[in-house]
C-alpha cells in the first residue's frame, strides 16, 4: 500500500506530464473539477482539469467535483506511472471514474 505522500507526489507528477505534453496534444476543451478518492487510505485530493492541464491540486475531497476517480493507492500509482492501462483497469473494476460520457471521451485523450 502506498502512502498519502506517494499519492500526492504521483498526482503532481501527472500534472507535470500533462503540462509537458500539452503543446503536442493541443488544447483540450475540458474545464472540470476533479476529485481523486483513495479508498484504502480513506483520503482524497482535488484539483481542476483545464486546457489539458491538471492544476490546483490540494488535499481533501470535493463532493461537487464533476469528475471523480476512485481507486486504491497502489492502483493510482500504477496508473500514473503507466503500469496500469486505464481501459483494462476500468473493465476489471480496479478503478472507477464517475463523469458524464462526453467528459470520459475527452479524458481518454489525456491518458
Amino acid at each position: 500500500m502506498a502512502t498519502v505522500d506517494e499519492c500526492r507526489t504521483a498526482l503532481h507528477d501527472l500534472a507535470a506530464k500533462l503540462a509537458a505534453n500539452a503543446e503536442a496534444r493541443g488544447k483540450l476543451d475540458l474545464d472540470r473539477t476533479l476529485a481523486c478518492r483513495i479508498t484504502d487510505l480513506e483520503t482524497a485530493f482535488h484539483g481542476r482539469i483545464t486546457g489539458g492541464l491538471l492544476t490546483d491540486i490540494a488535499d481533501g475531497d470535493d463532493p461537487k467535483a464533476k469528475i471523480a476517480l476512485i481507486t486504491t493507492s497502489d492502483n493510482l500509482i500504477a496508473l500514473i506511472n503507466g503500469r496500469l492501462d486505464i481501459t483494462r483497469a476500468m473493465a476489471s473494476r480496479q478503478i472507477a471514474i464517475k463523469a458524464n460520457p462526453f467528459d470520459l471521451l475527452k479524458l481518454r485523450k489525456l491518458l
